[in-house]
C-alpha cells in the first residue's frame, strides 16, 4: 500500500542535484520543486504511475529502490520493458504530450518516488542532456503506440495445452512413465516438501533406464529436482528462452502463489509467432550432417530480424542468438568427433568465452573457445585432437560463425590444457598479474562457460573465485576495466565502433565490479546490478550503466539486421550519420554515463581503494 511523506525539502534538493537533467536547475528553482513535490513510498507491485489510462500531469524520479515499466498498453501481463532506479525519471512524456502514451509503472520492492511539478522543471529540457532525453522517449512511446495489439501465443499463458500432471515422489518411475504414456504429456512435475517442484521427462526416463536403474524405484530418485519454471503471463518468449538455457525439454508454468498449473514443451512453442527460435533450435540440435547443420544455421539472420520485426525486446533476441550459437558448436563437435573415433569426445569440456560465454553474441561476434581435458591426458594426446578442433572452427566458419583459428581457440594450445595445467596457469596469473598476457587470460577465463562435456563450474574458475582476495591482482583488473584509452566520443568521429567504445568498456567495469563482490554472474547487466551499491560502484551507476549497455546493444542489433537485410557482412562499425538522432543521443548519453563512472572509480581506487 502506498503512502505519502512529509517532505524534507533540503535532503530533496540535495537528492535532486544529482539527477541529470535536473541537476542543470539553479538553487532558487530547485527548492521551489522540491517545496512544492509529493514524495510517496510503496511496496512491491503497487501501481505508481499508469499513463495508458490517463495523461497524468507529473514528473517522477526514483528516490530510493526500483521501479519495473511496460511500455506497450497491449504487453502488461509479460515481463517489463526495463527497470530504472535511483535518479531516474519517468512520465514526463505523457505529461508533456498529453497524451496516454504510458507507461504503466509498478514498484520492485519497497520504493520511494518523487513526483515534481512539471511547471517548475520544464527548463531542463530544453539543456542538451535534457533535449536528448525526451527526444529518446518520446520516440521510444510513438514506435510502441505504432505496434498494435500483441498476437496470439505470446503468452506463455496460451501455449499450455492440458491440466498439470503432477505426482507424489513415492511414485514408481513404471508408473510415472505409464500415467506420461495415458496422458500423451512428456513430463511429470513431482511435489516436494518444500513446496517446490520436481520434474521428469522422457529423456529422464531413458536415461534412468540406461544407467539400470529400477522402474520399481521412486520417481524421486530420477527426477531432476531444480525443475525450470516461469509465472503465467510471461511472455512465451521468457519461456523459450527458460528452455533454452536450462537445456531442458519442459519447463512449468506456475501461479503467483506457486502453485502449479501446467508446463510448456519444447514442440509446444511452434504455434507461438515470437519463439520461432525453438524450432531452429531443434533442428540444430538434431542436424545429423555438417551440412545440414551448416545449412540450418545460415537461416539465423533471417530469424533474428524477424523476432526483432515483432517487437521482442533486443536482450531476449541476443540470449536467443547465444543459446543457438551453443546448439550450433555443441552439435558441431557431436558431428566431427565421429570423424575421428579414436579420440574420446568426452575427454574434454568446451569452455564458450567472451561474448558468448556471457550470452551477448550477436552476428559479427568471434567464438572465442578454449578446451579443458582430462587430467590423464599428456601434451602428445591433446596435440591430437587439434585436426579435430581445426575441423570444428571450419565447419563454424562456413555455417557463418567466426572462429579464430589462431587466437582464442582450441587449436591454439595456449587454449588446450588438462584441467591441472589450467588451474596452475590461473594460479600464476592471479599471483604474478604483471606478467604477460595475465591480465588478458583472466578476463578471458573469468567469462567462460563450459557448453560441452563437464557442465560444472570448471577447474580454473574455482581458482579465480577467490580472486578479490588479491590486491594487487583486483587493482591491476580495475585500472585495465577503467583505462581512457577507448574513451567514447562519438560526436567527434565520423565512424564508430559500437563494440570497441561503447559495449567493452560497460563489460569489463562489469567484470570486475562482480568480482569484487565474489559474484559468479556473467551476463554484463546481471554483474553490474550484483555489485551495485559496493564500495566501489553506485547503485545508480550500476542501474545506469546496464541500462546503457542494453541500449547500445539494441542499436548493435539493429545496425547488424540492417546490414544482413542488404545483403552485407554485418561489423560493429557505423558511420555516424547513419543512425537516427535518437540513437545518436542513446551513445551520447552512454558515453557521459561510461566517463562519469570511470572516473568516480578512479577517484575511490586513488583514495580508498577497498580491502578485499
Amino acid at each position: 500500500m502506498n503512502s505519502a511523506h512529509p517532505v524534507d525539502v533540503p535532503a530533496l534538493v540535495e537528492f535532486l542535484r544529482l539527477c541529470p537533467p535536473l541537476d542543470t536547475l539553479d538553487a532558487e528553482r530547485l527548492t521551489r520543486a522540491a517545496e512544492r513535490a509529493t514524495v510517496t513510498s510503496y511496496g512491491t507491485g503497487d501501481v505508481v504511475l499508469d499513463a495508458f489510462a490517463r495523461p497524468e500531469r507529473g514528473l517522477h524520479v526514483v528516490w530510493h529502490g526500483r521501479v519495473s515499466v511496460w511500455t506497450n498498453p497491449d504487453r502488461i501481463r509479460e515481463l517489463p520493458a526495463y527497470h530504472l532506479g535511483p535518479t531516474e525519471m519517468f512520465g514526463y512524456v505523457a505529461t508533456l504530450l498529453g497524451e496516454a502514451v504510458g507507461p504503466r509503472v509498478e514498484a520492485s520492492g519497497e520504493t520511494v518516488v518523487v513526483r515534481l511539478d512539471p511547471d517548475l522543471v520544464d527548463p531542463v529540457f530544453a539543456t542538451r542532456h535534457g533535449a536528448q532525453l525526451l527526444a529518446r522517449e518520446v520516440d521510444m512511446s510513438r514506435r510502441m503506440m505504432a505496434h498494435g495489439s500483441i498476437p496470439t501465443y505470446t503468452l506463455v499463458d496460451d501455449l499450455i495445452v492440458a491440466s498439470p500432471l503432477l505426482v507424489e515422489p513415492t511414485t514408481t518411475i513404471a508408473q510415472a512413465a505409464a500415467r506420461m504414456e495415458e496422458t500423451g504429456l512428456p513430463y511429470v512435475a513431482v511435489r516436494q516438501e518444500n513446496g517446490g517442484h520436481g520434474i521428469l521427462t522422457d529423456a529422464g526416463i531413458r536415461r534412468a533406464v540406461a544407467s539400470a536403474l529400477p522402474v520399481t524405484d521412486p520417481v524421486s530418485t530420477a527426477m531432476q529436482t531444480d525443475a525450470p519454471s516461469i509465472r503465467l503471463g510471461a511472455s512465451a518468449a521468457e519461456a523459450l528462452i527458460t528452455v533454452l538455457e536450462s537445456e531442458g525439454d519442459v519447463v512449468l508454468v506456475t501461479d503467483r502463489a506457486d502453485q502449479l498449473r501446467g508446463a510448456v514443451a519444447a514442440r509446444d512453442f511452434v504455434v507461438s509467432s515470437t519463439t520461432a527460435g525453438a524450432s531452429l533450435h531443434e533442428q540444430i540440435h538434431r542436424a545429423e550432417t555438417v551440412d545440414d547443420l551448416k545449412e540450418r544455421y545460415r537461416s539465423v539472420p533471417g530469424l533474428l530480424t524477424g523476432l526483432m520485426a515483432k517487437g521482442l525486446a533486443p536482450s531476449r533476441i541476443i540470449t536467443v542468438h547465444s543459446a543457438i550459437i551453443d546448439a550450433a558448436v555443441r552439435r558441431t563437435i557431436e558431428l566431427v568427433s565421429e570423424r575421428y573415433p579414436h579420440l574420446r569426445p568426452d575427454a574434454f569440456t568446451w569452455l564458450s568465452l567472451g561474448s558468448n560465454g556471457r550470452r551477448e553474441a550477436l552476428l559479427s561476434s568471434d567464438i572465442d573457445a578454449a578446451a579443458s581435458f582430462d587430467n590423464a591426458l599428456d601434451a602428445a594426446e591433446i596435440a591430437e585432437y587439434r585436426p579435430m578442433f581445426l575441423k570444428v572452427a571450419e565447419v563454424l566458419e562456413q555455417a557463418g560463425l567466426a572462429h579464430d583459428r589462431h587466437g582464442v581457440s582450441p587449436v591454439n594450445a595456449k587454449f588446450a590444457r588438462t584441467h591441472a595445467d589450467w588451474a596452475r596457469a590461473g594460479r600464476d596469473w592471479i599471483t604474478a598479474p604483471e606478467a604477460d598476457d595475465a591480465v588478458i587470460m583472466t578476463c578471458l577465463l573469468v567469462d567462460g562457460r563450459p557448453i560441452h562435456g563437464d557442465r560444472g563450474l570448471p577447474e580454473v574458475a574455482r581458482v579465480f573465485g577467490d580472486l578479490r582476495m588479491h590486491p594487487r591482482t583486483m587493482s591491476m583488473l580495475l585500472a585495465a576495466s577503467i583505462a581512457q584509452s577507448s574513451r567514447p566520443t562519438p560526436w567527434r568521429r565520423k565512424k564508430i565502433d559500437l563494440k570497441a567504445q561503447f559495449l567493452l568498456p560497460i563489460a569489463n567495469i562489469a567484470r570486475w565490479a562482480a568480482l569484487s563482490v565474489g559474484s559468479t554472474a556473467l551476463p554484463t547487466d546481471q554483474r553490474l546490478l550484483a555489485a551495485g551499491g559496493s564500495a566501489m560502484l553506485s547503485e545508480s551507476d550500476a542501474v545506469a550503466l546496464a541500462d546503457a549497455f542494453d541500449a547500445v546493444q539494441g542499436i548493435r542489433l539493429a545496425w547488424q539486421m540492417e546490414q544482413t537485410t542488404a545483403g552485407r557482412t554485418p561489423t560493429d562499425v557505423v558511420r555516424l550519420e547513419r543512425l537516427p538522432p535518437v540513437d545518436r543521443a542513446i551513445l551520447a548519453e552512454a558515453t557521459r554515463v561510461v566517463t562519469d563512472s570511470r572516473r568516480r572509480m578512479g577517484n575511490m581506487a586513488r583514495f580508498a581503494m577497498p580491502e578485499f
